[in-house]
């Protein structure tokens, strides 16, 4: 049980999964790559002792691992796994307890509640100026904190179980901010956005909390998808082993264990906030978003300030993604009955592609070779308006009927085969046009506005896949395209060669009269377009997650979906196998995110000079 920051650094130290960088390191660029390096290399967290410009100590790479989230939380996890089984489902939960079951819920129960402790006296004062200015990325609109635990409430007469804890970056320089206001980077599906618009309606600024470090526990708690009718607050108490402690200073709501505290309003107005690199791998662009003015900036004495970088993953919020999916995977089925199993792929930038498997049973007297998805459709209509798979562009639905306990949505090219052996593709493809997606999602009509397709599977196989590999039968693909490769069973990738043409849409049309033609297509019933087939090798896990990251980072449903034969029934689109997807660059996308080769360099250099050895992390 940490009671702050330090003491869990020092415990990781001790445990040889903290390493100290002695060198100065430079918060431009530099210090992001190390810590992107770092957790390529699978290594340990990092202390760094001098940063450039600053008087604070920085700390990266804390969640690097599974080993280390796994350690830092070892005396908590099973408890507070426990308690979430219990909240989802407390009938079940009380037909299968035991006495140390109950023992762990009560004793986690205990500790959710936040209490009421410290006071002004143990912090100091400071400015965002002071922060380490880190800039992770060439094109980025300024430094950025990238592990903040942004807390709001409702009214200003709210108690402190009605708080939110959220993680939405806030950008501290550069732009049009003055030096006592900050970027607030929230999604429109967030809680604080009820926060504040309720605030907008009352007529009364929104004071909102930053609290940056404290125990690890409290910034995952940041990032965990809790109820809207529970503050994430309970769970930081929970998973540290220790009730979350808080006192109140004119107003604000402010964490006695945190590191840094920025407290401030929200403005009545928008300002420019990024461009930032972002976890999809790109960036995300330059636009009007809420921001703060600063009241006070607190800081511990001799206070270190954590951070991470994000990019294309996997990256250290892949690990956040797990730990936070192992102790939550009670929570989709109370909330969503007949769903058993959800993932967002990581690898195609966890939003743009979820795969579910849920029961098919609205007509449970069906013979196999009659079931069509049904019930799968209502739940697909659940799963969108549930936490953060609202967000998710592609969703695959498989019934669970039709996989006799074997299917695992974790099990990717499994999970393709599966559903690509039963789509009927005049009937399983279901749109939602002039939608809202995911903010970072720069793939669809403007900001926030695009499409979601619905994949739903039931039934008996209706095709046998091929995965010819060297032997990939004759395409004879139309000029412009070359280089077909296989995903994955079943999957292809062809290479779009522009030599000067434009990838308008109607450069697929000689495609799509090849396929229709091909008499394979059956046996690869889904095809991508992208730029470059190069890296695409469904025989290495580094291969199929390039062709998952451009297929569905690159493409928006309702744009870039096509088909032989593509035609509408009762206002449905059908086509025929396979199912083609432009996932070429296009004009509207943001930029692949890229480090100079200099910078690259020196972060190499420094984690060298540290000791901590050049090994890969697999992919997925």
């Amino acid at each position: 049980m940490y009671k702050n920051l330090r003491q869990a650094l020092l415990d990781l130290e001790k445990a040889g999964m903290l390493k100290r960088v002695h060198e100065e390191v430079d918060p431009h660029l530099q210090m992001a790559e190390i810590a992107r390096q770092a957790f390529d290399r699978n290594g340990p967290a990092l202390l760094f002792e001098k940063v450039k410009g600053c008087r604070f100590q920085a700390v990266c790479n804390i969640f690097g691992t599974r080993e280390r989230m796994d350690f830092l939380f070892r005396d908590t996890l099973r408890s507070t796994q426990t308690a979430v089984q219990f909240k989802s489902n407390p009938v079940e939960f009380f037909r299968h307890a035991t006495p140390a079951s109950l023992f762990r819920a009560a004793k986690a129960g205990l500790r959710a509640l936040p209490k009421h402790s410290g006071s002004l006296r143990d912090f100091e004062e400071c400015t965002l100026a002071d922060l380490p200015q880190i800039v992770g990325w060439p094109e980025d609109g300024g430094a950025f904190v990238t592990l903040p635990q942004v807390a709001s409430r409702p009214g200003e007469h709210a108690g402190i179980l009605q708080t939110n804890l959220g993680m939405y970056r806030v950008q501290i320089s550069g732009n049009d901010y003055a030096a006592d206001e900050c970027g607030l980077h929230y999604q429109i599906k967030r809680d604080i956005a009820r926060h504040h618009q309720k605030a907008i309606e009352e007529g009364r600024p929104l004071k909102v909390s930053v609290f940056i470090g404290g125990p690890p526990a409290h910034t995952v708690a940041a990032v965990m998808p809790m109820p809207e009718d529970l503050s994430e607050l309970t769970f930081a108490g929970m998973l540290s082993g220790r009730r979350f402690r808080y006192f109140e200073h004119d107003g604000y709501l402010v964490s006695s264990d945190a590191e840094f505290c920025i407290l401030g309003e929200m403005a009545p107005d928008l300002k420019p906030e990024g461009p930032f690199g972002d976890h999809v791998g790109y960036y995300s662009g330059k636009h009007p978003f809420p921001y703060m003015r600063v009241k006070k900036v607190l800081c511990k004495k001799n206070a270190i300030y954590p951070f991470t970088s994000v990019g294309r993953p996997p990256k250290e919020d892949t690990l956040f993604g797990e730990f936070i999916h192992d102790i939550t995977k009670p929570m989709v089925p109370a909330s969503i009955p007949g769903v058993h199993a959800v993932h967002a792929v990581d690898a195609a930038g966890v939003h743009p592609l979820c795969l579910a498997i849920a029961s098919e049973r609205f007509v449970p007297y069906a013979r196999p070779e009659d079931r069509e998805p049904m019930e799968l459709l209502k739940t697909a209509n659940a799963l969108l308006g549930f936490n953060q798979v609202s967000l998710s562009k592609y969703l695959l639905l498989a019934a669970k009927e039709d996989a006799s306990g074997s299917l695992d949505v974790r099990d990717i090219p499994a999970f393709f085969a599966h559903m690509l052996e039963r789509i009927d593709f005049a009937r399983d493809l279901h749109f939602q046009t002039s939608t809202t997606i995911d903010t970072l999602d720069y793939t669809g009509t403007s900001l926030n506005h695009g499409s979601k397709l619905v994949i739903a599977a039931a039934g008996l196989k209706r095709r046998k896949l091929r995965n010819d590999n060297a032997d990939l039968p004759s395409l004879g693909l139309p000029a412009g395209f070359t280089n077909p490769k296989i995903a994955m069973k079943g999957v292809l990738a062809v290479q779009w060669d522009a030599c000067g043409k434009s990838p308008a849409p109607t450069d697929i049309t000689p495609l799509l009269d090849a396929l229709a033609k091909w008499e394979f297509r059956e046996n690869y019933p889904w095809v991508s377009i992208v730029d470059d087939t190069s890296t695409i090798d469904g025989s290495t896990p580094r291969g199929l997650d390039d062709f998952l990251w451009m297929t569905f980072t690159r493409s928006d449903p309702a744009q870039d979906a096509y088909g032989p034969g593509a035609h509408f029934v009762d206002k449905h689109w059908s086509i025929q196998a396979p199912l083609v997807i432009d996932a070429r660059i296009k004009p509207r996308h943001q930029k692949p995110l890229c480090v100079p080769e200099n910078i690259i360099g020196s972060a190499s250099k420094i984690l060298d000079n540290a000791g901590i050895p050049l090994r890969r992390r697999n992919a997925h």
